[in-house]
């Protein structure tokens, strides 16, 4: 019979190696973790403020996906999954009555890295304008409604998007107004550059590629506006296929959590 005797030495640097090892496991068995605590008592600073703003006059080739009008079991699950595939971080514009509807939705997306921003919480430009306290409402509502689906108390996501954008002729006056208001709750706002026209009019597969690749020509950094409701096309389709498109330009993906 063979007997080993192992150095003291070695006998250590094994035990360190599994230790190490372990905490490998621990950290991949954990929960996407954030550098960034979004919540009312964190500060969007005007530097912060300044990159969102002016993010789409950037020349950097950076891909920023973006997904409004969710969360819906229709969507949002496969547009989940071809991200998580592709290790593809994106923003979601979700809405504050469809977060109450399908906080597991929400939920996963926070766990996974992905971003959660404001669209308001009814998606309904009447309410939305109806007075400064209403715009107010819907916003701090749709918070509130994100905080409970992921486990946050306070939550504030510090970015908005105006339901139809801000650049839209529809009411226009409010708008103007309701930026102040966003100032005031340590808020700003964001629309697009690129799009797929998926909320437009039915297309093909190839027609909504063709429109992003129309809409991304010759740009820098792009903020790309889909959406994960299927109301008109089913972006999940073709969401593989304008990945491979961009990273083919060269485009690397980020989402909003990198520019804080």
């Amino acid at each position: 019979m063979k007997i080993i005797v192992l150095h003291k030495k070695i006998v250590i640097s094994i035990l360190v190696l599994c230790v190490l090892f372990s905490c490998f496991l621990f950290h991949l068995s954990k929960p996407f973790s954030f550098a960034v605590s979004l919540t009312t008592n964190s500060i969007l600073d005007d530097t912060s403020k300044e990159k969102i703003f002016n993010l789409t006059k950037q020349e950097e080739k950076i891909a920023y996906l973006t997904f409004d009008d969710g969360p819906t079991l229709k969507a949002t699950g496969k547009i989940l999954d071809i991200l998580k595939e592709e290790n593809v971080k994106a923003t979601f514009f979700v809405v504050g009555k469809h977060v109450k509807e399908h906080p597991e939705l929400v939920k996963r997306a926070y766990e996974e890295g992905h971003y959660l921003a404001n669209h308001g919480y009814h998606h309904d430009n009447k309410k939305l304008y109806q007075s400064n306290d209403s715009f107010i409402s819907e916003i701090k509502n749709t918070d509130i409604e994100i905080g409970k689906a992921i486990g946050v108390d306070n939550y504030c996501s510090h970015v908005f998007r105006f339901p139809n954008g801000y650049m839209s002729s529809h009411y226009k006056a409010k708008k103007k107004e309701a930026v102040k208001l966003l100032q005031d709750i340590n808020y700003t706002y964001i629309d697009w550059n690129c799009l797929n026209n998926d909320s437009v009019k039915k297309y093909s597969n190839s027609g909504l590629l063709k429109n992003l690749k129309k809409s991304s020509k010759n740009k820098g950094t792009l903020v790309i506006l889909m959406h994960d409701t299927n109301d008109v096309n089913d972006t999940s389709s073709i969401l593989k296929d304008s990945i491979s498109y961009l990273r083919e330009q060269g485009y690397e993906f980020r989402n909003f959590y990198d520019l804080y």
